[in-house]
């Protein structure tokens, strides 16, 4: 950068030879301007500029291909005793690929919307008989019996075996 500063007076005036070599000082011409960098903002760009070029072309590139060698689908008859499959039913390639590989089946996402449905209708189910419970309860002032514990078949078992292991040693 500097070198070119210096040959900036003999590329202005490429016809006369200059032999005194200027030097801008402390004038108002070699003032050097205070104002914030613009980095940040130019590296944004360069940034920008790859990235949305790196995604646009090959996608151009894509689309152009698409609707130039394939071309939008047409209707036809449908033979006897096959089922389209629902992204058959696009027109564009594109938007058939993409309903194919990317997007979900929409019977699919019936289906998980009626479960879900199926789901929270069990809850309120429950959330119902609960509710019924706690009336009754409160209607006959009937308690829950905190201090029940139900019954597991493991410890159940080990206390049998543990009680015949002590008849056997005992007798009668």
């Amino acid at each position: 950068m500097v070198i070119l500063s210096t040959l900036r007076p003999l590329l202005l005036q490429p016809t006369k030879r200059c032999t005194t070599v200027i030097r801008y000082m402390a004038g108002d011409h070699g003032v050097f301007p205070f104002k914030p960098s613009r980095w940040q903002w130019n590296k944004f760009k360069d940034f920008f500029h790859f990235y949305a070029l790196l995604g646009v072309i090959p996608l151009t590139i894509i689309t152009v291909g698409a609707n130039i060698f394939i071309g939008p689908a047409t209707l036809s008859e449908i033979p006897e005793g096959y089922e389209p499959k629902y992204w058959e039913y696009s027109r564009s390639p594109i938007t058939r690929f993409i309903a194919k590989y990317i997007v979900t089946n929409p019977q699919q996402d019936y289906e998980k919307y009626l479960h879900h449905l199926y789901e929270e209708n069990e809850k309120r189910i429950l959330r119902q008989l609960e509710k019924d419970v706690r009336q009754k309860m409160k209607e006959r002032n009937d308690y829950q019996a905190y201090y029940y514990q139900p019954v597991m078949a493991k410890y159940h078992r080990v206390v049998r075996e543990t009680a015949d292991n002590l008849e056997e040693i005992r007798g009668d």
